[in-house]
């Protein structure tokens, strides 16, 4: 199994390279090859397979060589240990053909755990393989940061750097960043957007020089890896319902819906995938109006959403371009021009055949918070509240189930929760003694240079203390 670039003009990788490159060289994001498949007569497997067994199942098509059986097995057995179900992703009906797909079950109550746990135990067994160290950054708009300290931090061989958006997370996503107490773990809080952060994150790989000599690697959705891991609840999920679901899938830098057309492409069954926006709707305008066009994030109650150039989104343009590398590269540099991308009426319609797409705004989502208390006493997050909205809208025909991707627990976002229901989620044993532990964090501006500096001197410092 090998990786190619969306944009064409890098080598070819194996799956090892590719989880500690992150980015391509030419600034594109690895893919597979051909995407490995999964005969449909074998989906039947996945119904009553644990978790840990179908990830097996899914990631071994993926790792190829790159790992033995029984390092991956034992690295995923690992990474679920820890979460508070077996089921590690549990399905719960909360309506006629509406399912909530729990994915918060893990150490910092977000979907990232799921791949994140393991992302980061792949990490420690590559590096110590090529005996080496890396410095790992995460641009985050809320919970991709606070899952990589819960996988990374500790770790002798990894120096952790956490961008977030300063002032525009919720207060537990926050503290779980900045409250780890781990050496390696360094939280900067950015004077902008998770755009900004994600920005310096891809300027920081472009820099050669620089990513080269700290051994620059990437744990956002941009790392395929993550696809990959985020993949396997699809499969699951489709086994225990028996038929091809409607996914709705909470999204701001799509990756968490992208890890649906790729399991689509390996054999699943899905009748569509919804994409589900906050205000920050560039995915839902692209999708349903044919323009690609970034705007100022504006913050909302569902802050992991305040995204406006969705990273991912660029694997889904190389597929609906039948895998065109040469017109991607061109869409990607116009767009990074202008914030501007006229979709080509071949890829549009390619989309539209996978995906649809919806948004609410805050008082939706309040609105839909209190919708589902009211209906079933459920409490629910900002997050998966759009997601149910969006459910709501999409028509599909009856006996079609719809899965709505619940990506973090209420208790992360207590303050809107109560707005709405005027009920505080009870705090998970996962968040005690969240306040009362210290906090660490830099605060700086969005400039390149000085993110760069703060950088390389942390990496001297750890270097001057190991000697």
């Amino acid at each position: 199994m090998f990786y190619i670039s969306t944009r064409g003009s890098a080598p070819r990788q194996s799956f090892s390279d590719i989880l500690l490159s992150g980015l391509a060289p030419d600034g594109g994001l690895y893919m597979p090859e051909a995407w490995p498949q999964v005969d449909p007569s074998e989906l039947a497997y996945f119904k009553n397979a644990s978790y840990e067994a179908a990830a097996f199942n899914i990631l071994s098509l993926f790792a190829g060589q790159s790992f033995s059986d029984a390092e991956l097995k034992a690295d995923i057995a690992a990474a679920y240990a820890s979460f508070d179900t077996p089921d590690i992703a549990p399905l719960v009906e909360i309506g006629p053909d509406l399912h909530l797909l729990e994915l918060f079950h893990g150490p910092t109550l977000a979907f990232k755990d799921i791949a994140m746990q393991l992302l980061g135990r792949l990490f420690a067994r590559s590096l110590a393989k090529k005996k080496t160290r890396a410095a790992v950054i995460v641009a985050t708009s809320g919970d991709t940061g606070s899952a990589a300290i819960a996988a990374l931090g500790g770790l002798a061989n990894i120096e952790l750097f956490v961008l977030y958006p300063h002032n525009r997370i919720s207060e537990v996503q926050r503290r779980q960043m900045t409250a780890s107490g781990h050496a390696n773990v360094h939280t900067i809080a950015l004077e902008g957007t998770f755009d900004d952060g994600q920005a310096l994150v891809k300027a920081l790989f472009a820099d050669a020089d620089f990513a080269r000599k700290t051994h620059l690697t990437a744990v956002n959705s941009i790392n395929f890896a993550r696809i990959a891991a985020q993949s396997v609840y699809y499969f699951t999920t489709a086994a225990k319902l028996g038929a091809a679901p409607v996914f709705v899938v909470p999204t701001g830098n799509f990756g968490d819906v992208f890890a649906g057309e790729a399991a689509k492409r390996m054999g699943l069954a899905i009748a569509k995938l919804v994409v589900a926006t906050n205000t920050n709707d560039i995915l839902a305008r692209a999708l349903n109006d044919g323009v690609y066009e970034a705007g100022s994030a504006k913050p909302s109650l569902s802050p992991s959403m305040d995204i406006q150039v969705a990273s991912n989104f660029e694997r889904a343009l190389f597929e609906a371009s039948g895998r065109d590398a040469a017109s991607t590269a061109r869409a990607m540099q116009e767009f990074g021009r202008n914030h501007r991308l006229q979709l080509p009426e071949p890829v549009r319609v390619g989309l539209a055949e996978l995906y649809a797409a919806f948004r609410a705004d805050d008082e939706e989502t309040l609105a839909t918070i209190a919708y589902v208390h009211t209906e079933t006493g459920r409490l629910i997050d900002p997050h998966t509240a759009v997601a149910v909205a969006a459910a709501r809208k999409f028509a599909s025909p009856k006996g079609v189930p719809k899965v709505v991707l619940s990506t973090a627990h209420p208790a992360k976002f207590p303050d809107a929760v109560a707005r709405a229901t005027g009920q505080i989620p009870p705090v998970p044993t996962q968040l005690s003694g969240l306040y009362r532990r210290p906090e660490k964090m830099d605060l700086l501006p969005v400039k390149l240079p000085l993110v760069r500096a703060y950088i390389e001197a942390r990496l001297v410092h750890h270097e001057s203390t190991n000697n």
